[in-house]
């Protein structure tokens, strides 16, 4: 049951229902079974990246250190909202916490925020690798990409904290129902019952950030791109390109449905392309993330048929 505080002659809320997730009965089972095998698929697939590129020798470059990142953060992006979801698709209480709701949103968009900062991170890298390759190994060294994640995160889980903070101080008093797939700052902002024109600032914040990122990654590849399309060969034209295909599509993929749902300003859209836009960058981009940067990548195929190979001669010999 709902939970709502009375103060002052106004019904405060306390809890916030997911108005748009289907009961068991009315076809709920449908879309857990499919989440669920997506989730597991995300976590298994992100994991496999991180422990090969962790144990392969291969792969100690910066390109895979910062792969290595970026799927650690995927495994956390995504269990922010998803098992919620999926806790929502068959349970009757389909409700949140105030407080919960808070973490909620704090931890996805602080974990979004870095995981747009180490593909901008990429992009420098692939840039420094391809149109200053002698000076590659002495400027891109391991303290430097440790710096930058560690910027990154920084970066992440500082920006958000403020808008987090004047969130908790906000009285919600009218409808409890959230329209979205998880708890978001514009369908939880409109439930307040107080003046949150402040947030216009928060936004155009958040609107620098995202655009500084893809200025960024967009310039660098450009930059890349007229490089690559220089080059005398064209089998090092295509091993240029490829080393950057797999990081262009994910950028593509991130930064697009990013900017559709939160570049907005004044549009709005119907519930049905909200949830369609959010499921993109939060079910749909990490399940596509794996794909790319494993089942795609040569050397990565390579590293986990090594790992496969001598995990077996290992069982055998324990024989």
């Amino acid at each position: 049951m709902t939970q709502w505080m009375t103060s002052e002659n106004q019904t405060m809320v306390t809890e916030f229902l997911f108005s748009i997730f289907p009961h068991l009965h009315e076809g709920g089972l449908l879309f857990f079974v499919p989440l669920l095998i997506v989730y597991v698929f995300i976590i298994t697939g992100n994991l496999v990246i991180v422990i090969v590129v962790q144990l392969d020798t291969a792969l100690r470059t910066p390109m895979y250190f910062f792969i290595s990142v970026l799927s650690f953060l995927e495994i956390w992006y995504t269990t922010t909202t998803i098992p919620k979801m999926l806790s929502n698709l068959v349970s009757e209480q389909k409700t949140i916490s105030l407080a919960g709701c808070l973490m909620q949103m704090y931890f996805f968009h602080s974990l979004g925020i870095t995981e747009g900062c180490v593909l901008t991170a990429m992009a420098i890298d692939r840039y420094i690798a391809i149109c200053h390759p002698l000076r590659y190994p002495t400027i891109m060294t391991p303290r430097l990409c440790i710096q930058l994640t560690a910027g990154s995160c920084l970066c992440g889980f500082l920006l958000v904290l403020p808008e987090i903070a004047w969130m908790a101080t906000l009285p919600f008093c009218r409808s409890n129902q959230i329209h979205q797939i998880f708890c978001d700052f514009t369908p939880v902002l409109s439930l307040a019952c107080t003046d949150t024109s402040l947030v216009v600032i928060v936004d155009a914040i958040h609107a620098v950030e995202i655009l500084a990122s893809f200025l960024v990654i967009a310039l660098s590849y450009i930059r890349i791109i007229v490089v690559i399309l220089e080059m005398p060969s064209a089998e090092g034209r295509y091993k240029a390109f490829s080393t950057c295909a797999a990081h262009l599509a994910v950028f593509l993929l991130f930064f697009g449905s990013v900017a559709v749902m939160y570049l907005r300003f004044s549009a709005t859209y119907s519930v049905f392309w909200d949830t369609t836009i959010a499921v993109t960058f939060v079910i749909l981009a990490p399940f596509l993330n794996p794909i790319i940067y494993s089942l795609r990548n040569k050397d990565m195929k390579d590293a986990i048929g090594r790992l496969l190979r001598s995990q077996k001669k290992a069982d055998r010999a324990g024989r």
